[in-house]
Parts: structure tokens; C-alpha cells; sequence
């Protein structure tokens, strides 16, 4: 197996402009990665060998011919199968779209392609997005590269799971309420998502609209700034994609954090967590005194209200998203019906799995008459209260520090029937979308047991250089993860 794939991103940008390797060679290298492991570890639901070399070669030869091509050019990468790519299958982890090819192209799709990267192929996901584990996919689970007994997270596992195991340099996926995060803390891995609003979702297929972001799963920081670069911008297409200029992501990641001030989440919930997770996020703290930031524990008690509010906001949205999929207008058709109204029943009821069905009907319930005052507009009153809180922390602090996840990666079946537990391990990536806010995850210490622990840093809305210099800091004072 070549050693290729066990370099980073930034690695593999710099080496290919120098034309120490080929994107053919590096394309390979993948493929055959991906072929030794998948079987077992199930990262993917689509792959496109034949396309991907074929891409491979013509960046290459563009190369060879002096073109001055993205950084990103001839870069494998796989993306979540929520993500549209025209003519090849977009399946949502669900039966009800498992024949569909889209006819076009999402703005995010568009913005690789045309930076030159080499598709791979589509990854696994928990159904519509719906799930922290990768468990709830209506094609195979996805497991843990670290420890194939534990489960990835979820939604985003499969993405998570490949950059891992080294299949890929990098990965997309989607985040509504952690499922970028989440997964990459239980991979050992960085997950950023952008500020909502920096990022497309044009061809994005919606879970909850006013959560759901795309990012980037890279091995280190510097990489997810680099991914971060290519998928940025305002798209005419997205009414709530926003122009907001950004600096170039890297021309400070090196300055450090001295003369920051940064907030670390002191609650009770945070006491709450497993002890190990405490242990790092006090451990992150003290690195970032050390190395010259200014940190004090500061309080946000709307908190203990954010997995109430998101649960009933995000089901509402769900809802009204995935009435579409209805045997009429989108989606699986049952073959069998005696009317129209049993048409519908029967696609949505073969269609769905249970977790997803479990979603819609509690969005239409919060969203019905009787239940909307009682149940809806006090989850909006509760997200109005924590973006008021957060809004002031982050006006006297550049960041915020917090845990990733209340736990390490846990057992396949640990929490599969007890949707509240499973809800729980989004806690702390909870505020991020609530609040519209960007946040990253990154690797930070490992359990007795060897396994990945993480922290989150949270910033203000469109100031993702100040997450990355922090971001960058923080994993410069550890060794580089080893596959």
C-alpha cells in the first residue's frame, strides 16, 4: 500500500504542485485503500473509480501543460450522499431515494469540480440526516476506523470514517445539529462548519433548512481551512447564503492566540460529562493560557433548554421538508394502491425507516393545532434566549471553549432505541446552529483506552479565521495523528 495516503491535504496540495507525484498515483493510492478496507468498514454507498482517474488524468495533463490550477486540483475527496451530483445516485441513506440521480449539480459540487478536485464517490449517512451514529442508514452501518465495535457518529459517519481510515484526504458533510462534529470527534479527526450562511446549500437535500450547513472532514486544521476556501462564497440560488468577505484563511493561522480572550463553558452540564472529556477540555484551557490567550469559565444557561428546542424545531422542519416524498411528486412508489391517499401512504411508510417516521411525526404534532403555542413557539423563544446569551459572551470573548461530545465513542446498540440518550450527545454542538454560529472540532488527547477525545471552538458569525488560528494553536502543542 502506497504511503501516500497517510499524508494530509495541505501535504498532498504542495506536493502535487511541485509534480512530486501525480494525481493518477495518488487517485490509485485511495482506490486501493478503499478497496482493502470498505468492505468491512462501509464508509461509502457509491463509488466512481473509472470517473475518478479519469478526472485524475486530466488534471494532470492541464498540469503538465503549465496551467495554473487550484490548490486543491487533482485532490481526492468524497462527499456525503445528501450533496447532489448530476447523474449519480444522491440516496440520502433512504430506500425512498434509492434510485435517484439528480439532474443537477449542488453549488458545493460545482465549486470542487470546478477547482479541480477527483470525486471519489458518495458517502454513508444516518437517513436524511437524521441520527448521531450512522446505525439509522437504510443500506449498512458505518463503523469506527479507531475500533470497528464502536460506532463513527453520525450523521456524517461515512465521511468521517473514510478520512480516518485514510481513504480520502478529504470529505464533506452536513451539520444540523453536530453531524459534522460529532463523527469527527469519534474518528479522531477535524470537523468545521462554517457560519450558517457562508456556505451553499443550494442542492443540499434538506433535513432541517434552518440548521443544515455543509464542511469540511479533514485529518488537521490547516487542511480544513483549505477545504473551507473552495466551497465559500454567496450563491444567488441560496436566499439565506450571505456575502460576507472573508481573509484568506491561512495568511494567520500562525500568529498564535496570544492576546485572546477566550470563554470556557462552565455548567452543569458540562460537570455532567465523562470525566475524561472534562480532563481534556481543562487540559485545552490550560494550553491556551500557556501559550498567551487570556481564558476564563463563563456560564450560558439557556443551554439546558437547546436539545428541547432543537428536537422540536428541527422534527417541525423535517416535516414540512419531507412532505415532498410522497410517491407523487418525489420519491418511492409503491407498486401496489387502490387509491391515491393509499399511494402516499404506502410510498412514505416503505420509504422512511423508523428513526425518520419517529421525526415527522413529532414535527407535525408540534407544528398542529393545540400544540404549536405549547410546544413550537416556546422552542423559537428558547433559541431567541440562547443567541441573546451567546451573542454577549462573544462580545467580550473572541472564542468559545467547550466539549465536542459529553462521551467517547461508544458500542453499536448502546443507544439505538433510546432516541433521548442519542439526542444528548449533541449537547454541546447544539448552540453552534441554534445560533448560526461556526465551530470546530478538533482531536485533543485520547481515553486510558486509546480512545479519541476532542474539543469545540465556537466564534463569531462569518470569523472563521480567529476558530482556525485557535484551532491551529491548540493541535500544534500535540504530535500529529498517526493512522
Amino acid at each position: 500500500m502506497s504511503d501516500l495516503i497517510y499524508r494530509t491535504l495541505s501535504e498532498h496540495t504542495e506536493a502535487l504542485a511541485k509534480k512530486e507525484y501525480s494525481s493518477v498515483e495518488l487517485t490509485k493510492a485511495c482506490l486501493a485503500r478503499i478497496e482493502e478496507t470498505d468492505a468491512h468498514l462501509g464508509a461509502f454507498l457509491t463509488l466512481l473509480p473509472e470517473d475518478a482517474l479519469a478526472t485524475a488524468r486530466e488534471i494532470d495533463q492541464r498540469r503538465a501543460h503549465g496551467e495554473v490550477l487550484s490548490p486543491l486540483a487533482g485532490i481526492p475527496v468524497a462527499l456525503k450522499d445528501n450533496i447532489s451530483t448530476r447523474a449519480i445516485p444522491t440516496t440520502c441513506g433512504s430506500h425512498m431515494l434509492k434510485d435517484y440521480r439528480p439532474p443537477y449539480d449542488a453549488t458545493v459540487t460545482e465549486a470542487l469540480k470546478g477547482a479541480g478536485t477527483v470525486l471519489l464517490g458518495k458517502t454513508n449517512m444516518d437517513e436524511f440526516g437524521m441520527g448521531s451514529t450512522t446505525e439509522h442508514s437504510a443500506f449498512h452501518m458505518t463503523k469506527n476506523p479507531i475500533d470497528p465495535t464502536l460506532v463513527p457518529g453520525g450523521s456524517s459517519g461515512g465521511s468521517a470514517a473514510a478520512v480516518a481510515a485514510c481513504q480520502t484526504p478529504l470529505a464533506f458533510g452536513t451539520d444540523t445539529g453536530g453531524s459534522i462534529r460529532q463523527p469527527a470527534a469519534f474518528c479522531g479527526i477535524c470537523g468545521l462548519r462554517p457560519t450558517y450562511g457562508a456556505v451553499s446549500r443550494y442542492g443540499l437535500i434538506a433535513y432541517a433548512s434552518s440548521f443544515d450547513q455543509i464542511g469540511p472532514l479533514t485529518r488537521t486544521v490547516k487542511d480544513s481551512a483549505l477545504a473551507l476556501e473552495a466551497i465559500l462564497g454567496r450563491d444567488p440560488r441560496d436566499a439565506t447564503s450571505r456575502e460576507h468577505p472573508m481573509p484568506h484563511l491561512l495568511n494567520d493561522m500562525e500568529r498564535g492566540v496570544n492576546g485572546m480572550n477566550i470563554g470556557v463553558l462552565s455548567d452543569p452540564l458540562v460537570v455532567a460529562a465523562d470525566p475524561s472529556v472534562r480532563l481534556a477540555l481543562s487540559m485545552a484551557a490550560d494550553t491556551l493560557r500557556h501559550l498567551g490567550a487570556t481564558v476564563e469559565d463563563v456560564p450560558l444557561p439557556s443551554l439546558r433548554y437547546a436539545t428541547a428546542a432543537y428536537s422540536i424545531m428541527a422534527s417541525a422542519e423535517a416535516s414540512s421538508n419531507l412532505a415532498r416524498f410522497d410517491g407523487v411528486r418525489y420519491g418511492l412508489r409503491a407498486k401496489t394502491f387502490d387509491s391515491a391517499e393509499e399511494l402516499m401512504c404506502r410510498s412514505r411508510s416503505e420509504g422512511f425507516g423508523t428513526e425518520v417516521k419517529r421525526r415527522i411525526l413529532l414535527g407535525t404534532y408540534v407544528l398542529s393545532e393545540g400544540s404549536y403555542d405549547a410546544y413550537y413557539k416556546k422552542a423559537r423563544a428558547a433559541r431567541s434566549l440562547l443567541r441573546e446569551e451567546t451573542s454577549k459572551l462573544l462580545s467580550r470573548y473572541d472564542l468559545l471553549l467547550l466539549p465536542t461530545a459529553p462521551t467517547p465513542p461508544y458500542a453499536f446498540g448502546a443507544k439505538k432505541e433510546n432516541a433521548a440518550l442519542r439526542l444528548s450527545e449533541d449537547l454541546f454542538c447544539l448552540p453552534a446552529p441554534l445560533c448560526g454560529l461556526p465551530a470546530l472540532s478538533l482531536p485533543f488527547g485520547k481515553t486510558e483506552k486509546g480512545l479519541p477525545l476532542s474539543v469545540q471552538l465556537m466564534g463569531r458569525a462569518f470569523d472563521e479565521a480567529t476558530l482556525l488560528r485557535a484551532g491551529y494553536a491548540l493541535e500544534s502543542t500535540l504530535e500529529r495523528r498517526q493512522p
